[in-house]
């Protein structure tokens, strides 16, 4: 049994079918990168996941069971499956480490001792040891989308959901962000990430779903779908994104 399954999810906006009876299967420990046009689905299937977005149709697992029943708590669900989006949401009138502990708070109920060994460990680990006191504008894009990741870490995910979480920082800071997820998944973390990164996914996605108009065109290892493409689409995609 994978650790994430979708089932047929279709999300319609109006008469705008953005998911399309999408399938999918990620391994526990699986990094898996959605790649494909702007506008092809990949936000909004996270977003589904996440259950940001309710689907018209079709399930989402988590370890067997369907989070995607009407009625469902979704703050459970969001407890167990963490979201990152390109634009950091931090709260301005707080410092990284306020930022970090106000979900855990919430939602856990924990004290603020309860939570600030954990939190600076947290902050240690993505080397921002030395940020954690400073406000959202003192820290550079690639240090507050970090502070965004440690955020959702500190609610203790099981999966890692992010959405293009490099396409709004400069070039020079997209390396620090991407090492943070290469540093993920090496502890083991389940992660689904939309992104333009096409040498990122190369090298360190387990598996790589193209879309397109909604719906999964191909899928596979990334040295069979950037070496050895099978749909024409995908190629014609990949041979634009490569360039």
């Amino acid at each position: 049994m994978a650790k994430l399954e979708l089932r047929g999810v279709v999300k319609r906006f109006g008469d705008d079918t953005v998911c399309d009876g999408i399938d999918l299967d990620v391994e526990e420990g699986q990094m898996v990168c959605l790649i494909g046009a702007s506008g092809a689905g990949k936000s909004t299937l996270l977003r589904c996941i996440n259950l940001l977005e309710p689907i018209e149709d079709g399930a989402i697992f988590l370890d067997g069971k369907d989070i995607s029943v009407p009625g469902l708590d979704p703050q459970s669900v969001r407890a167990r499956i963490g979201i990152v989006f390109q634009s950091f949401n931090l709260f301005p009138h707080m410092t990284a480490i306020e930022n970090v502990m106000l979900a855990p708070r919430r939602v856990h109920g924990k004290s603020r001792a309860e939570l600030l060994p954990e939190a600076e460990a947290l902050f240690a680990r993505f080397g921002l040891a030395d940020r954690m006191h400073n406000y959202p504008d003192q820290l550079s894009g690639g240090q507050q989308q970090r502070v965004a990741i440690v955020r959702a870490l500190a609610m203790q995910p099981e999966v890692m959901l992010f959405d293009e979480i490099t396409s709004a920082l400069d070039p020079q800071l997209v390396g620090e962000v991407l090492d943070v997820l290469l540093m993920l998944k090496k502890q083991g973390m389940t992660m689904v990430m939309a992104t333009h990164e096409m040498g990122f996914a190369r090298e360190a996605a387990d598996k790589v779903c193209f879309l397109q108009n909604g719906r999964i065109v191909e899928e596979g290892p990334p040295e069979v779908l950037f070496e050895a493409p099978q749909q024409e689409a995908t190629r014609t995609f990949l041979a634009r994104a490569l360039k």
